[in-house]
């Protein structure tokens, strides 16, 4: 195990520190593609079955790697390209502070000092992960550890002991006479997430050594999903891929949040930590949400809605026989870009032996890409988790997007914007200040069209944001609560008023995915739209579903337990089609 961890920590240490391409050249108009006719996302459960598949060219992508011995057998195997990045993951158990026990401060503080994160996450991950020990993780820029509790079962029950917890017969009862009732830690089963099943039972044990009863309970994962966002847990285990901006702490921990499908996990509603939070969500500049990101993460410390517990490394493999995998140190190979501009590698030798191990080599095989769970919803209003989003993001796009070396701003649908202060007039609202609100004006990329053919224009954006603002949609509405008005002002350009001024107002508007109006208009129960399953007609006749967007590739069908099937967009914005002898595209970015 000892050579295990150095080797793979040596390994990660190459990877991160390669040095990228320039990142002031970065354009996403030097990429062309998609490259491939076809993408299937292949769904393989079990992470035995992944590696099998990949190893034998079944799959040619399997990103979330997240097993030593599976990084080491890969890295090995010379097939496969891997690439790692610290990046946004963060791993919790989150409580609900909504019901005894758990709406205990003392207790939450308790079970955070009986967490041993450095073993646990040395023992499971063997290096390639790192214990987190706030609230944000540590690659954003916005992360401040916070100061630790004295740890150990002892420091704990002393802890409860003076605030007038007991115990009797073993158990903990509280200063009001009431025992402690089991605790169940809900989780994916073992062969999903093997690590996080661990890291449930290991948080049992911690709290039944503090005597609180608790047992892990997996779960399939869509059923815990449900549980979770109808309140109905006790704690369980739960993983974000979290964005770049420190105001993500109001959608997880602000009482507004608190709502069934919202973010809130914890139901955590406390004035103080609600200031702050309100504070940062409209904080104007830079070094005033530096001050209040690291006020929240020291007010979170001391509450402890959930217990941070590891911020992974981003892990995945390619398999050798493709080219256009482009990486950065902050981004693995599984990402947009690859997939836009990977293509096989033509490989000449033994055709008998690779049609006896199932591979094609013409330039116009499908792409299979992993996904390790069922997709819940492909309806992109309700949807939330990573895998419904690894195929809405190929369908689904937004005005700006991240430059993948830097983090800062790139255009995307809109090629231009501008930010400018709102000058009200006093008799206007007297009963807010002049300067109050701000305007965010978007100019579209031109020729841009949606996958039926039709053209993106600012009114579809217009109606997009006044749709999710209008219904409040739990999964977007805190991003477009604070829209006063919405003005098309050219075929292109929209305007877009804000009530206050926020330094994020530009990303939570500029990154929300856009929907076409003449598909959104037309649904009236946006909580039971299946997209999918609505059939839709493109200009050209060609028969499409209503899951439409601007992405490099539309949904074509969907089968349970197996497949998504996606077809490349000939519409896309960045398609340029050449044809090779052969018949499939062939150019490659410039």
């Amino acid at each position: 195990m000892k050579y295990l961890c150095t080797s793979i920590l040596l390994w990660l240490a190459a990877l991160f520190f390669a040095s990228p391409l320039c990142a002031s050249s970065f354009d996403v108009l030097q990429f062309e593609g998609p490259k491939m006719k076809d993408l299937y996302y292949v769904v393989i459960r079990d992470t035995d079955a992944q590696l099998l598949a990949i190893s034998a060219g079944r799959l040619d992508v399997l990103g979330d790697l997240y097993r030593a011995s599976d990084i080491e057998r890969l890295s090995r195997s010379g097939e496969m390209s891997l690439s790692a990045a610290s990046g946004f993951h963060a791993f919790f158990i989150t409580f609900n502070v909504r019901k005894f026990p758990w709406d205990q401060k003392e207790l939450r503080q308790a079970a955070a000092q009986v967490v041993e994160r450095r073993r646990w996450v040395r023992d499971l991950f063997s290096g390639y992960c790192e214990p987190l020990s706030s609230f944000l993780p540590p690659v954003s820029p916005w992360y401040e550890p916070v100061v630790a509790l004295p740890s150990g079962v002892e420091a704990a029950r002393k802890r409860l002991s003076d605030a007038g917890w007991t115990w009797r017969a073993g158990r903990l009862v509280a200063p009001d006479g009431r025992p402690v009732p089991p605790t169940r830690i809900l989780c994916p089963p073992s062969s999903i997430a093997a690590t996080t099943t661990e890291v449930a039972q290991l948080m049992a044990e911690a709290l039944s050594a503090l005597g609180v009863p608790a047992e892990a309970e997996p779960l399939d994962f869509q059923t815990m999903l449900a549980r979770v966002d109808e309140h109905d847990f006790d704690a369980c285990t739960n993983a974000w891929s979290m964005t770049r901006d420190p105001d993500v702490l109001y959608s997880f921990y602000h009482s507004s949040m608190d709502v069934k499908g919202g973010y809130n996990l914890s139901g955590i509603s406390d004035p103080e930590l609600d200031r702050v939070l309100w504070d940062l969500r409209y904080v104007p500049d830079e070094e005033g949400a530096r001050l209040l990101a690291s006020s929240a993460q020291k007010l979170l410390a001391e509450l402890m809605p959930v217990i941070p517990i590891y911020s992974r490394y981003s892990v995945s493999a390619v398999r050798n026989d493709w080219e256009g995998v482009f990486t950065t140190d902050r981004t693995t190979s599984d990402n947009l870009y690859t997939l836009i501009s990977m293509r096989p590698i033509e490989t000449r030798g033994d055709e008998k032996a690779l049609t006896e191990r199932g591979l094609e080599r013409s330039p116009g095989r499908p792409i299979y890409w992993n996904i390790p769970e069922e997709i819940r919803t492909l309806n992109p209003l309700v949807s939330s988790t990573a895998y419904d989003w690894t195929v809405l993001s190929t369908v689904f796009e937004t005005l700006i997007s991240i430059d993948p070396f830097t983090f800062e701003d790139v255009p995307w649908l809109a090629e231009s914007w501008d930010i400018a202060p709102e000058r009200r007039e006093p008799e206007r609202e007297p009963e807010r200040e002049p300067d109050g609100g701000s305007i965010l004006t978007f100019t579209l990329r031109p020729n841009l069209a949606w996958q039926d053919g039709r053209p993106l224009t600012a009114e579809d954006v217009a109606f997009s944001l006044r749709y999710i603002r209008d219904h409040k949609v739990p999964r977007f509405y805190d991003s477009v609560k604070d829209i006063e008005s919405i003005e098309v002002v050219a075929e292109n350009r929209v305007r877009i008023v804000m009530a206050n001024t926020s330094f994020w107002h530009l990303h939570n508007i500029g990154g929300m995915p856009l929907l076409p109006r003449h598909v959104l208009e037309n649904v009236q129960d946006w909580r039971a739209w299946q997209p999918t399953l609505q059939p839709h007609t493109a200009t050209d006749g060609t028969a499409m579903t209503e899951l439409v967007g601007t992405g490099p590739f539309t949904f074509r069908e969907s089968r349970t337990g197996e497949y998504v099937h996606m077809t490349r967009n000939e519409r896309y914005m960045l398609y340029a089609p050449a044809v090779s002898a052969a018949g499939g595209p062939t150019r490659v970015p410039e």
